[in-house]
């Protein structure tokens, strides 16, 4: 890659400092809002499926010091800036080239074996096809529009990876949340749905769910986030979780 399509942002605040490339995928606030959804502790092992440039699963690592993380990207581009980025930040991280849609064997080649995994975060391409127009970089292609099958196949991979009461955390776009209910219906349980309202009196934009392998407590749908005020100036406590002072329900014990 050369230098000169490469910038360097900050994020959390300025607690963490992540190169991407200038054009294509960018990271931005989809990412933060996923880590401030995801509970974990010391000790635990955390996999960041589509990983990206790592944004999520390392905004999670500087949050929560001494999980184990492992940063799964197909794009090889986007794996190497990732493993670059978990160094500048002095981050301990494990960054894997592999398609999140493999099979068992190829998960297990890269020591992501079945039942091993306490917690899973992931960001995976929603656009729809039929309505959303693929940008013709095929990388943000990639990153963005799903095909009808993307979420079952990483949910698929999700639940395999899993310990049994592991906790899978994801975000998806609101309008599609009957896929995310079906998706989880095999294998988990004990969800949480968290919808994120872009504007004040307008339809959710987001959903960030939090389930649980084998879980078998009621669905439970929290207040809506409010990202914006009236005047479109984001509001306080959304500040808060983007600088990484404050996290959201979800991640609450």
């Amino acid at each position: 890659m050369i230098e000169a399509d490469i910038t360097e942002d900050a994020f959390l605040g300025g607690q963490l400092r992540l190169k991407q490339k200038r054009s294509g995928h960018r990271a931005g606030h989809d990412a933060i809002l996923l880590a401030a959804a995801t509970e974990a502790q010391a000790g635990d092992r955390v996999v960041d499926l589509g990983a990206g440039i790592g944004t999520a699963g390392l905004a999670l690592a500087r949050r929560v010091a001494g999980i184990r993380l492992s940063l799964v990207e197909i794009d090889p581009e986007l794996a190497e800036l990732a493993r670059a980025n978990a160094a500048a930040n002095a981050i301990a991280a494990d960054t894997i080239v592999l398609d999140v849609t493999a099979d068992a064997q190829a998960f297990l080649a890269h020591g992501l074996v079945p039942d091993s995994v306490d917690r899973v975060l992931m960001n995976p391409p929603f656009n729809d096809p039929v309505r959303h127009r693929g940008s013709p970089d095929q990388a943000r292609h990639t990153a963005h529009v799903a095909t009808e099958e993307t979420l079952h196949a990483w949910v698929h991979a999700a639940r395999r990876i899993l310990r049994s009461n592991g906790v899978l955390t994801l975000i998806w776009r609101a309008d599609g949340i009957a896929e995310v209910l079906a998706a989880l219906s095999r294998g988990f349980g004990s969800l949480s749905i968290l919808p994120v309202h872009g504007e004040v009196g307008r339809p959710a934009i987001r959903v960030l769910v939090r389930a649980i392998k084998g879980g078998k407590a009621p669905t439970r749908l929290l207040p809506g986030l409010m990202l914006n005020e009236e005047s479109n100036v984001p509001k306080k406590e959304v500040r808060d979780i983007l600088e990484g002072r404050a996290v959201l329900p979800l991640a609450e014990p």
